[in-house]
């Protein structure tokens, strides 16, 4: 099998939670354990750092693992969805893992895979501990794919559990208040762990109170902390409380004697990019017009996203967004501005939601706009019409901006 054969069959023959939806979603670890067990336990094989969250854990997750990096330790990275390459997910120092490694995953072990109707997630978790494991890193940032208590990553035993915050997405499956998403995230909690928490919310922090004094588990909350102030290369403002949380989760290394100095923090913070490849966060793209993608998907993040539009400068502004079909668009779709131009189009995957559905429901909340085929069709218009002062912004959802950002070197 060729990558792309192997890739094809990955994504065709079994169901992604990122492409399908809920019905992929499995209730619990039993696949998992089974898999690490066949594989020779690499879960038990490398130090890890667990994050989880609603939002800006990937962004911490690739902060985390620029500092370890730049700190010399062998760090592996694994991290979802991917914008443009599968091996996005698995990085060792910041480096793409072979993509024959992934060829001869799939082709040594998909007699198991079948047999056992592993799904993509747990296949692409059970590639990326055994690459851990093989490699011998020291550490490993592994971020949570959906959830914490039952997802496929929460096999590993941490040096240190991260929840960034909790807000409203996924709800049909984790729960439609926020305490219940919380007490969802909050299993990965591990006994005698440290646990930081990135934001402190008055609906959430006793859940996490609860579960952590039940695991005799050391809670942190970074809001609480008096931290120094370092800079990132990373532009989103929303970046700021992503830092506080990856300077508490510092501190905590710190103590358990990882060698971490300011220099390795300054410097890692400053080569995020650089060192990991991260995408897709207030990213530009483009100027004259000013072209801006970012992957926010729910209400949170993109209040964030889009108070950070309203500061900066612009004429007119123009939105090409998709969305998935399973978001709470009555809660999304009020967040944006009535004044600006909209462009409404799909993602490739068939879990978006049709454009048609999408327009229709924005006049609901004065949102008007036109309807294209394909995002290309839409961006393509957006370009035509924008002004060199306009500012141009590309969302709505992670497959808006991996199959737009394909289009720019």
């Amino acid at each position: 099998m060729t990558y792309e054969e192997t890739l094809q069959w990955l994504f065709a023959q079994l169901p992604m939670y990122q492409h399908k939806g809920r019905k992929a979603y499995k209730n619990d670890l039993t696949n998992i354990r089974k898999l690490d067990t066949y594989l020779g336990n690499p879960a038990n094989k490398f130090k890890s750092i667990h994050v989880a969250g609603t939002n800006g854990k990937g962004s911490v997750s690739h902060m985390l693992a620029s500092i370890l990096q730049e700190a010399g330790y062998q760090t592996g990275l694994y991290t979802s969805p991917h914008l443009l390459d599968f091996r996005e997910r698995i990085r060792l120092n910041g480096q793409l893992i072979r993509k024959n490694c992934v060829i001869n995953f799939v082709k040594k072990h998909r007699p198991f895979f079948e047999d056992n109707a592993l799904s993509f997630f747990e296949m692409t978790v059970g590639l990326a501990f055994q690459q851990f494991a093989k490699k011998q890193v020291d550490i490993a940032v592994v971020e949570v794919g959906l959830g914490g208590r039952l997802d496929s990553t929460n096999i590993i035993q941490p040096e240190l559990s991260i929840i960034t915050n909790i807000g409203f997405d996924h709800t049909a499956i984790l729960g439609n208040k926020l305490s219940h998403i919380a007490r969802e995230k909050a299993g990965i909690i591990k006994t005698g762990t440290p646990v930081v928490i990135g934001r402190k919310q008055p609906d959430t922090q006793f859940v996490f109170s609860e579960i952590a004094k039940q695991k005799n588990a050391p809670l942190i909350f970074s809001e609480d902390l008096t931290l120094p102030v370092y800079k990132t290369g990373l532009k989103g403002l929303y970046q700021q409380e992503n830092l506080k949380t990856v300077l508490a989760a510092v501190y905590q290394l710190q103590k358990k004697g990882w060698k971490i100095t300011t220099e390795h923090i300054r410097l890692g913070l400053q080569n995020v990019t650089k060192n990991t490849g991260l995408r897709g966060r207030w990213e530009i793209l483009g100027e004259k017009p000013l072209i801006i993608a970012d992957t926010a998907h729910n209400a949170d993040g993109l209040k964030m996203v889009l108070k950070q539009i309203a500061q900066t400068p612009h004429q007119n502004l123009h939105f090409v967004l998709s969305f998935v079909n399973d978001k709470n668009l009555d809660e999304i779709l009020p967040v944006f501005p009535k004044e600006a131009n909209y462009y409404f189009s799909k993602a490739k995957i068939p879990r978006a939601l049709d454009e048609k559905i999408l327009v229709k429901k924005a006049q609901q909340f004065g949102l008007p706009g036109k309807t294209f085929k394909t995002l290309t069709e839409a961006l393509t218009c957006a370009k035509n019409n924008a002004g060199q002062e306009d500012l141009i912004f590309l969302g709505g959802s992670t497959f808006t901006v991996a199959e737009l950002l394909a289009q720019f070197k």
